[in-house]
């Protein structure tokens, strides 16, 4: 339950963060000034997929989902980022030929960070938020919210007007579901391809 508050706490944080960031009424000149909006904050709406690693890999073999994001100008070349979205991960059928099927991981996690653009149209990011398990019922996990983080680089360019597509490549990671076992970490490569307006 503490670090339940904990994650919490920091999600709030965040929040509070980007909402000042918002708030602010200084103007930011970027090379990619041409796809924001009026007030230059950045919507986009996107595809997640990944790839689970290391020993989740044994009963996980993909994820899928959706997400949606908003970049918030603080400086020049620099966003502060809010990310929501929904991830199931889809689990084993028939593992080992014991007709025991794995049940998939469906996961909401909420996620807040920092979006630099050292060199036009290319960006580096990172986030960090709570990732919330919403079929606990389905495992023998004691918690039902994680810690998660997600280091990304991607690219953003111009389509027509202020749209833009954004393209990135992410490790995302959680901490564990439950105490007793190490493997209800959720760890994955992922890809995001997102329209931005």
């Amino acid at each position: 339950m503490k670090s339940t508050l904990k994650i919490a706490t920091l999600v709030l944080a965040f929040a509070g963060l980007s909402v000042a960031a918002k708030a602010q009424t200084t103007t930011t000149s970027t090379s990619t000034k041409t796809t924001t909006t009026s007030s230059g904050v950045r919507y986009s709406i996107g595809v997640d997929a990944g790839i689970p690693t290391g020993s989740f890999n044994n009963a996980y073999k993909w994820n899928l989902g959706g997400s949606v994001q908003a970049d918030i100008p603080v400086a020049s070349q620099l966003f502060v980022t809010v990310n929501a979205g929904y991830n199931n991960v889809f689990g084993e059928k028939n593992v080992g030929s014991t007709n025991v099927n794995v049940p998939n991981i469906q996961l909401l996690p909420v996620k807040a960070g920092l979006k630099y653009f050292p060199i036009s149209n290319f960006y580096v990011q990172g986030e960090a938020g709570a990732a919330f398990l919403l079929n606990k019922t389905d495992f023998f996990n004691d918690k039902s919210t994680a810690f998660v983080y997600a280091p990304q680089v991607g690219v953003q360019f111009p389509v027509s007007g202020s749209s833009f597509i954004d393209a990135g490549v992410r490790y995302e990671a959680t901490t564990k579901y439950s105490s007793a076992f190490n493997n209800s970490k959720v760890n994955f490569f992922g890809v995001r391809v997102a329209y931005g307006f």
